[in-house]
């Protein structure tokens, strides 16, 4: 199966935000804590398995994001465009 650049980035933004679902399910982390790590760190890697397969080159910025796991970061570049994430942070 072949994928599309447009679609790479359209799963890298799905797994990016079932790690922000995974990380806000304080519930499950509570009943069940290495459950939810496990979750937390396959997520984790299957971000850094998709990153990995991105069209290059990538947007500095972007590839920058996802170097240094600034995941709500790149999330907030592929979906908002590339200035959201620094206008995000600036109100912080």
């Amino acid at each position: 199966m072949s994928t599309t650049p447009d679609s790479s980035y359209s799963v890298l933004v799905q797994a990016l935000r079932q790690r922000l679902t995974v990380i806000g399910d304080r519930d499950w982390y509570a009943r069940d804590a290495a459950g939810h790590l496990a979750a937390l760190t396959e997520v984790s890697e299957t971000i850094v398995s998709l990153s990995e397969s991105l069209p290059r080159p990538l947007d500095p910025r972007l590839a920058h994001y996802l170097q240094r796991c600034s995941y709500d970061k790149a999330l907030a570049f592929l979906e908002l465009g590339p200035n959201a994430a620094e206008d995000s942070q600036r109100h912080v």
